[in-house]
């Protein structure tokens, strides 16, 4: 068993959301685009060991998946940060890389179904391969495409995501147009985002493009970081 767990204290509804198949490839780790669907890079594997909202992980890592090397700062500060999660639903994590948010959203509800969703096969592959170490059967994985048509509706009750932000402006606003409007109503999404990569900005721009039948708010900053809470009313 891969893992030593302890406990600590601790748009308007009428906008048709945007595809996102055609995503552009831009961001970037090193000289690996993690965003790619496929990445060219050597599958290098390694043991990389984390704490996840008070457990720890032996987690599986490799090259051409973002936060190969170390548990990202802004991953961390919503983990830290959102708010304990509901104890069933359905959970999506957008852009779930190796699987951190996955992996603590599954042990913290594990009555929850988890969607953890990428364009990366090999980030899919090790979140399902941690999943599995860990001993999670709530953990499933999708390519983005896969996921759309697994939840065509508004069925969601929580998002939480730490959103590629280097993609770029508009593919930015594509993902979180294309998820947000699928929350159900009283569902959540909690995003992560650095502040001088426009985090202040992009409050404004999600109340204006959601709509009414959204809130819109700062929940908590940290280390650089803002976590933006959306709601459905």
């Amino acid at each position: 068993m891969a893992i030593n767990t302890y406990n600590k204290t601790q748009n308007t509804s009428n906008n048709k959301a945007p595809k996102t198949n055609k995503i552009a490839k831009k961001a970037k780790t090193g000289g690996e685009q993690y965003f790619s669907a496929n990445p060219n890079s050597l599958d290098s594997r390694r043991t990389l060991h984390v704490d996840l909202r008070g457990r720890n992980f032996d987690v599986q890592v490799s090259n051409g998946v973002f936060s190969a090397s170390r548990l990202d700062l802004g991953t961390a500060v919503l983990l830290k940060h959102a708010p304990q999660p509901p104890e069933n639903g359905r959970f999506f994590d957008i852009g779930c890389g190796w699987g951190a948010i996955s992996l603590a959203l599954g042990f913290e509800s594990p009555n929850a179904q988890i969607y953890s969703v990428d364009v990366n096969e090999r980030a899919l592959e090790l979140t399902k391969l941690n999943a599995k170490n860990a001993g999670l059967n709530n953990i499933h994985t999708y390519l983005v495409e896969d996921a759309l048509k697994e939840d065509s509706s508004k069925n969601i009750d929580l998002i939480w995501s730490n959103p590629p932000i280097r993609v770029g402006k508009d593919v930015l606003h594509n993902i979180l147009l294309t998820w947000l409007p699928r929350l159900k109503v009283g569902g959540a999404a909690y995003l992560v985002v650095q502040k001088n990569l426009g985090s202040d900005s992009l409050i404004p721009w999600l109340s204006i493009n959601l709509g009414e039948d959204f809130s819109v708010e700062k929940y908590a900053s940290s280390k650089g970081y803002r976590i933006i809470e959306v709601l459905r009313k």
